[in-house]
């Protein structure tokens, strides 16, 4: 049965796999620099050990996130990301000693369906950074994983 969700329009089903698309704010490429980047991956792995989500595949690009997860059986949608931000945007902050908006307002979800492909989803995700020109290799781009590996 999905719960209602903070934000209007929005339910969370429990165990549903979701691909999240988090934008910066203004598309700012703050996590340009990888070792900015590696302290948003660690609140990932947080949700992942809180059990709120399983992260499927994921890639931090310098502006945006990509996001293939399932969410867990008790876990709110909109909650959950709003952890997500709040947190990552407070040690990114401190980390880059500057304050105001890591993150843009809202996130974009989609639901996959039972006949979606969610290998072919999380390739797509994790090719982001050869799309972009960023690397000639995935391997050479730091900031992505999947539990296909």
């Amino acid at each position: 049965m999905p719960y209602p969700d903070a934000l209007a329009g929005r339910s969370s089903l429990p165990r549903q796999i979701y691909h999240i698309t988090i934008c910066t704010h203004q598309r700012q490429p703050f996590f340009a620099n990888w070792q900015t980047g590696r302290l948003a991956v660690q609140e990932l792995k947080r949700l992942q050990d809180e059990r709120q989500a399983e992260s499927l595949a994921w890639v931090l690009m310098p502006d945006h996130i990509h996001w293939l997860m399932q969410l867990s059986e008790s876990a709110s949608l909109t909650d959950m990301i709003r952890l997500f931000k709040g947190r990552s945007a407070r040690i990114v902050n401190m980390s880059l000693e500057r304050e105001g908006r890591l993150w843009q307002r809202g996130f974009n979800e989609h639901a996959l369906r039972e006949e979606e492909d969610i290998r072919h989803i999380a390739r797509y995700i994790v090719a982001n950074p050869l799309r972009a020109g960023l690397v000639n290799r995935i391997g050479d781009y730091p900031l992505w994983d999947a539990i296909w590996l």
